[in-house]
Parts: structure tokens; sequence; C-alpha cells
């Protein structure tokens, strides 16, 4: 490292100009503030787990280099304690004894060293007369010096500032921590359940010609090596089904999606989401399929169908979930009977007398969805299965077999959002054709997110597709099912906003 030491800014908050210049200091005496290396022979986890159940003030004659960020620090004459703390919440005592590690050392451990520093303590493991599992140091090494002060208990983050600035909420706040650890407990699960049904995970394009699968306004790119247009991707839907024409029957992939919307507690434009299909099964097995897939992440992560939520509040998540009609869940909200062949004038006088601000490009269908989450979603707290959406919403849905204007199509709800959708697909290229050329027009008279006709995916449709049912489900919002928490939460790093200056 260089030894140039640039003038301290004076401007500075005063902790921050005071590190500084105890790191300059450092530099200066020739110290290493950022070794390359420090000594570490475990981690704090293996040496609690190597002498658990130590008894009091005893001495184990086993030399250790450990490693931790100092989160609590008292120096006192010739006897100094500080905490360590590793990635995963593990902690563990450091003494510093005069007689131990001689004036100069202790010193420089009482001037050098701050809360937030990362070290490396080498000495025996012991246990101290109050019977603290211990290590007593018989040298010690700054790992890595920390030129701002962790946040105190009196004085906690904010909800944006732990979203801001996720790297310090994982310091010091043990659910941060526990909540990182989260998904990928959730994705074993989701893998093992699909490896179980006999699935292949697949990975197809984030980077896609045209979007599709789904009725969301994209993020548009530019291909420099193309010269074209792209779209990051808004769902695989497409894709995968084009693996079910070539014979993958059982499918799936965990991707990244981007839909260039609105951000809410539920809705983050870029989000984590699981897409499957199922040849020769329908919106019923897929049903199936996706209770199963809650229902074993929970028991990946509480143990049980029954999850504890952040705040304290339980939530089951076992057994057979209730099924409700669309149509009749808006019905009864609104008091008088609505169907899918209800005329899109008597739904906007529904809607005005509801106070729902009417959209002009809304077509009927999304006008009737729109009442019922007005009126329904928010008592939809036990996993609950909407059954028969609106055909004109659904244009890769097949039609339902019985009720005209319903497509095979289903939401599950929990807490109130949206978790996952399932259908039966539609499989026939003439009218997925027709289908598409309808949406084609819909975006043509300036609505956003409506599809595009993508002809290599008729084109493969055309080369027969096995009946199947589909499903997509977000991960993040999965998360929010087990956890309670908000999606900004579920997401180590979220979109946000840059800073004001």
């Amino acid at each position: 490292m260089s030894d140039e030491n640039p003038a301290i800014d004076e401007d500075l908050p005063e902790q921050l100009r005071i590190r500084r210049e105890k790191r300059a200091a450092l530099i200066k005496a020739g110290s290493e503030p950022y070794p390359v290396s420090v000594p570490r022979t475990k981690s704090l986890l293996e040496v609690r787990q190597q002498h658990a159940g130590l008894a009091i003030d005893v001495t184990t004659g086993i030399t250790e280099s450990l490693t931790g960020r100092i989160i609590f620090k008292r120096d006192t004459g010739k006897l100094c304690f500080a905490t360590l703390r590793e990635g995963d919440g593990t902690e563990l005592q450091a003494m510093f004894s005069l007689d131990k590690i001689g004036q100069a050392s202790i010193d420089a451990w009482k001037s050098d060293i701050d809360l937030g520093d990362i070290v490396s303590v080498t000495g025996e493991i012991i246990t101290s007369k109050r019977g603290e599992l211990s290590i007593l140091a018989a040298s010690w090494k700054l790992a890595a010096k920390s030129l701002r002060p962790l946040p105190n208990d009196h004085k906690p983050m904010s909800e944006e500032t732990r979203v801001r600035m996720r790297y310090v909420d994982l310091i010091v706040r043990p659910e941060a921590r526990a909540n990182a650890r989260l998904r990928p407990a959730v994705m074993t699960s989701l893998r093992n359940t699909f490896a179980e049904a006999n699935f292949i995970e697949v990975e197809t394009p984030m980077l896609q010609v045209m979007h599709g699968g789904a009725t969301a306004r994209p993020f548009k790119s530019f291909s420099n090596a193309y010269d074209m247009d792209l779209y990051l991707r808004i769902a695989p839907e497409l894709f995968l089904k084009r693996c079910v024409v070539g014979g993958i029957e059982r499918v799936f992939e965990i991707n990244r999606n981007f839909r260039n919307e609105g951000a809410d507690s539920s809705h983050s434009p870029e989000f984590a989401m699981i897409e499957c299909y199922q040849a020769y099964g329908d919106w019923r097995s897929i049903a199936d399929l996706t209770r199963t897939l809650v229902q074993n992440a929970a028991m990946a992560v509480a143990g049980s169908h029954t999850v504890t939520h952040h705040d304290g509040r339980t939530a089951d998540l076992g057994g057979s979930w209730r099924e409700i009609s669309l149509y009749d869940a808006i019905s009864e909200g609104v008091g008088q009977s609505v169907s899918a062949l209800t005329p899109i004038a008597e739904l906007k006088t529904i809607a005005t007398k509801l106070g729902i601000k009417i959209d002009p490009k809304w077509i009927t269908g999304k006008l009737a969805e729109e009442i019922f989450e007005h009126v329904a979603k928010d008592q939809l707290i036990a996993p609950t299965f909407v059954m028969g959406y609106p055909v004109d919403t659904s244009p890769l849905v097949r039609a339902h077999r019985e009720l005209p204007g319903v497509a095979e199509k289903w939401d599950l709800y929990i807490d109130g959002f949206e978790l996952a959708t399932g259908y039966s697909e539609l499989i026939d290229p003439v009218i997925q054709r027709e289908r598409l050329i309808e949406q084609s027009s819909l975006g043509a008279k300036g609505d956003l997110e409506a599809m595009q006709v993508d002809e290599d995916f008729l084109r493969a449709m055309e080369f027969g597709m096995p009946p199947m049912g589909g499903m997509g489900m977000g991960v993040d919002r999965l998360l929010m099912a087990l956890t309670g928490l908000g999606i900004r939460e579920t997401i180590l790093f979220p979109l946000v906003k840059p800073e004001a200056d």
C-alpha cells in the first residue's frame, strides 16, 4: 500500500474523521490496515461446536487463530474484552491480557481498534471465570479497518436505510441474516420437489427479440452487435413451451424476470420466478403440484406446514386449500350477479359505484379483475385458489370446457396477495394465432402490456404441442408467504432510487 497520506477532510463527521486519522497513522507507522491475509484456523462456529459444554474457568491448551468483526469492546487497565462476530451470526469473546500480549500490543488495541473493525486473534481457547467460551489472545492483527461506525441499538436503521445499505443490515440485524439464508433453503426445497416429480430444469434467454408470456410492460434495450432492439424477459413461458414441443414433457425454470411497472410492497421491477409446464396435465394437476411446492418449502424452513411470521403471527399452509370462483366472488362483493358475459357498460357502472378509477384502455375482463381485487382480494388470507378468469385477459390459456367467456386459469392468493397462477394451456396454434393478433391490435391502440405475435412460437406449436398444465410463482412472494415480510425485505438487494446529493 502507498504510504502517501492525503489530508483528512475536516468537514467529515467527527467519527469518520477520527477513523481515517487512525488509518493514516497505521500506514505511517508501517502497519497494514488492509492486509492481503490474516491467520485463521477455524470458524467461530467450529470452535463453539468443538468446545460446547466446557466447564467454568478452564484452559484447553488448544491454540487457534480466529477472525470476526468487533461488535462489542470494553477496555480496562490490564484486561480488555471484545465480542467477535462472523457472517453467520456466531459470536465469541476475545480477551486481551497485559501479561499475555505486552504493553505495546494492548495499548495499540485500545487506541487503534474500533467497533466494526475486523480482526484476527491468535490464542488459547478457554472459559472465563463466568463460564464464557473465549479466546485468550497471545497476539492479534487487524484484518480490515472500518471507516464508518455501525448503527447502535438506540438508533436502529429505518426500513429504507436497511434496504439501501443491506450490507450493514446483515452485520447488525439477526433477522436480515436469517432472511438471506432462507432463500437458498427454499430454492433447494423447490428443486428437490421438482426432481421428485421428474421435472427437468432448463435456462431460457433473458434477452429476447420480442416480449411475451405475460401481459406486462417490458424493459427495452438495444444490441450493438446485432443492430436491433431487444427486450428483457417478462416471462420464460414461450421458451418453456417450446421445450415441451421438443419432448421435455416436464420442465421448469427458476429465473429472473423484469417488468417495467410500479413498485410497492408486493411488486418489484426485477424479481425471481418459477415457471413450470407438465405435459398431459391441466389446471387441476398443476394446482396440486403448486400446493406441494409451497408446503414442502414451509417444511424446509419451519419444520411444519405452519409458519411463524416476523411479527409472531402464524399461518397454516397445510391441508387442502379453499377454492372460490372469481365471478362468484365478484357477485358476492358487489351484491349483484356478475359473469364473464356481463357487458362492459354494466361493469363500468359497478366500478364507478365502488370508486374505482377506470382506465379507458381496459377491456372487459381487465375491468372485471380490477373489481375483484377491489372487493375480494384483501379477504383472501388463508391459501385460496381463485378459479376461472376472463378469456380476454388470458391469451395463452385454454377456454373453460363448460363456462363461456372463462379460461381455465386460477390465481393462488395468500395473505391478500397473488402468489402463483396456473392454467390449462392453450395448445391449438390456430386459436393461439387469433389470440396473439388480438393482443397485437391492443398494443397498436396503446396498450403497453399487450403481447406481440411471435411467429417462431406459433411455428413451434404447429409441430404439435401436447395438452399441459402450466404455473408461474414468484419466489420473492413465496418468501413473503413464509415470513410475512414485504417484497423489499425478501430480496437481498432490491432496486432503489439513487440517493439525493
